[in-house]
């Protein structure tokens, strides 16, 4: 269990890190395909032997892995569309509400159970998410990414109950890279796809700081990593909820160290919301 929390908050550390590095990259760019490039040239060497070589290669094993990688190619997808017609803090938070359908699923189709306050927990963080979410809603141009972000987050549900699924089949934590790793070179290859079908190139024509790329590189792949490390003794559910303490911490430093005054009382109070479900979340009554 503690083992499980110190991976949550390595994650959390890592994806806050990274995105503070991002959000000042330019959106023309493609900073994901370089990001996503960089993850598979740092650990795909890593990741790939260890999951080739301690895996028993079973048909359901490879039908998890084949099912998160699809899911994940529809997540970046979903994410992609919804960024052209409404900016991040509507999406992302709408996006990561998706504990509530985690755990749905969870139960309807594995038999997990979740207790009384884990249900509790997670419904009032995604209700701070969603409040969040409707702070930053200006026009009806920005309703148009309501439906995209809803097929991020059902991807979303797809691939962490998947993953967390192929958990007991990755003895390893270097096998675990190699998995997500599957995922994000198939995301790749669709997002250079979409490169080559907007622009007519295979590379972008602007590169993003040497920094991000690092740093993106190194933490989008881990910090997942840590996530699905975390699913071996954890519901997913709960997992995925407490990952959402990044978007209380950057909910905060977007008002304290940015400045980002517009409905700062709103943004406060929906990131107060979900700390507080994530507190109800880890109670054990």
């Amino acid at each position: 269990m503690n083992e499980a929390i110190l991976a949550v908050a390595a994650s959390v550390a890592m994806h806050v890190a990274w995105n503070l590095i991002a959000r000042r990259q330019p959106g023309d760019a493609f900073p994901l395909w370089w990001v996503l490039l960089t993850h598979l040239i740092l650990l795909g060497p890593i990741g790939f032997p260890a999951l080739i070589t301690s895996v028993t290669w079973t048909f359901s094993f490879t039908l998890l892995l084949i099912t998160s990688a699809t899911a994940n190619v529809i997540y970046f997808w979903g994410l992609r569309k919804a960024y052209e017609h409404a900016p991040v803090a509507l999406v992302y938070p709408l996006v990561r509400s998706s504990p509530l359908l985690i755990a749905l699923w969870s139960v309807l189709l594995t038999g997990e159970s979740l207790s009384a306050n884990a249900w509790l927990g997670i419904g009032i963080s995604a209700f701070g998410l969603w409040l969040l979410s409707w702070s930053a809603l200006r026009n009806a141009h920005d309703r148009k990414a309501l439906p995209w972000a809803v097929v991020a987050m059902l991807a979303t549900s797809v691939y962490s109950l998947s993953d967390k699924s192929a958990t007991g089949s990755i003895p390893g934590f270097a096998g675990l890279i190699g998995f997500i790793s599957v995922g994000y070179l198939a995301a790749w290859l669709s997002i250079s796809w979409e490169l080559k079908r907007k622009t007519g190139r295979w590379l972008p024509e602007k590169r993003i700081d040497v920094r991000a790329m690092f740093v993106g590189g190194l933490c989008i792949g881990t910090a997942y990593a840590l996530v699905i490390q975390a699913m071996r003794t954890l519901p997913a559910a709960e997992v995925v909820t407490y990952t959402n303490a990044g978007i209380v911490i950057a909910s905060i430093l977007s008002v304290t160290w940015f400045k980002e005054q517009q409905d700062w009382k709103r943004r406060l109070i929906g990131a107060s919301v979900v700390a507080f479900g994530l507190v109800v979340t880890g109670c054990k009554w």
